[in-house]
């Protein structure tokens, strides 16, 4: 072979190369955004602050001898300890969860301008569109992390200070223990989708500041504008497009039969928020200069 040949060779080989490098420097990106995400001390911090909630709850419950007043499933605590877990799901959905959420999207991007990585990043061979889907990945595994922390903690305090039994379901059936838990996992994991859009709309405004606060703090913020506009009734016709409308419709995956068309809706209008704010920050960010 000719030496212009051999030159000729050399770079496609080297185009090869990097094509082949790239997959994997992504998945390393993903494991690093993932090992950052669960040692900072902030993040377990939240997800004790979450487990906390059905402890209390279930402390209070165990003080007071229970109570017919307050949130779903709360009277029916002291019969069997499970309905701990269902009922700081139901407490925790409306603001705890989102505000932490918020505090991981709108820190995605916006974190690392803060200090300074962000440039370093970009400039690596995973590139911006990979490092928004790394970043957005993040996010997600926080909401799986999160929704579980609740209902295992729920689960196990209700264990510890309530009698375990087969649970009565919303239809009138009772189901077994094992039914009973699987029924708390499809609940978390319906809570997981419901937060997917809202991640989507953190990560879009952390492309729009340096300020990490401010993108979390309008995270959370859209997040209580969005349940307040929807329990306006003048508002009927906007309810069914706003991100929240769904949230704490999983009841239905607590009847015999299971109705999934609740979930359905859900996952499609979060999908439908994942792309909007998706193709917004995809716009936002591979336009933005980066100066930090």
């Amino acid at each position: 072979m000719s030496s212009s040949d051999a030159t000729t060779a050399a770079p496609s080989a080297g185009a090869v190369g990097a094509r082949r490098t790239r997959p994997s420097a992504g998945w390393g990106l993903l494991g690093s955004e993932l090992s950052v995400l669960f040692r900072r001390l902030r993040t377990w911090a939240m997800l004790a602050a979450l487990a906390a909630v059905p402890v209390l709850i279930a402390v209070a419950v165990r003080i007071t001898g229970g109570s017919s007043r307050g949130p779903g499933f709360l009277s029916q605590i002291t019969d069997n300890g499970l309905f701990v877990a269902f009922t700081a799901l139901v407490v925790c959905m409306p603001l705890f969860l989102p505000l932490t959420i918020g505090v991981v999207a709108g820190d995605t991007i916006a974190g690392e301008a803060s200090h300074g990585t962000l440039r370093y990043l970009v400039i690596a061979p995973a590139g911006r569109l990979r490092l928004l889907a790394v970043k957005y990945a993040g996010s997600a595994a926080f909401c799986v992390a999160a929704a579980l922390t609740v209902a295992i903690a729920g689960a196990a305090i209700g264990a510890v200070l309530f009698p375990i039994g087969p649970v009565t379901l919303l239809s009138g059936t009772t189901v077994g223990v094992a039914d009973a838990f699987g029924r708390l996992l499809l609940i978390a994991a319906y809570v997981v989708v419901s937060l997917l859009g809202l991640c989507a709309i953190g990560l879009f405004l952390s492309t729009l500041t340096d300020v990490p606060v401010g993108a979390m703090a309008a995270t959370a913020v859209l997040a209580v504008v969005s349940q307040v506009l929807d329990q306006l009734p003048q508002l009927s016709d906007l309810h069914p497009w706003l991100f929240s409308h769904y949230w704490l419709a999983f009841g239905d995956l607590l009847r015999d039969p299971i109705s999934w068309d609740a979930l359905g809706q859900n996952a499609l209008l979060q999908l439908g928020y994942i792309a909007v704010f998706g193709a917004l920050a995809i716009g936002r960010f591979t336009t933005k200069d980066i100066l930090s």
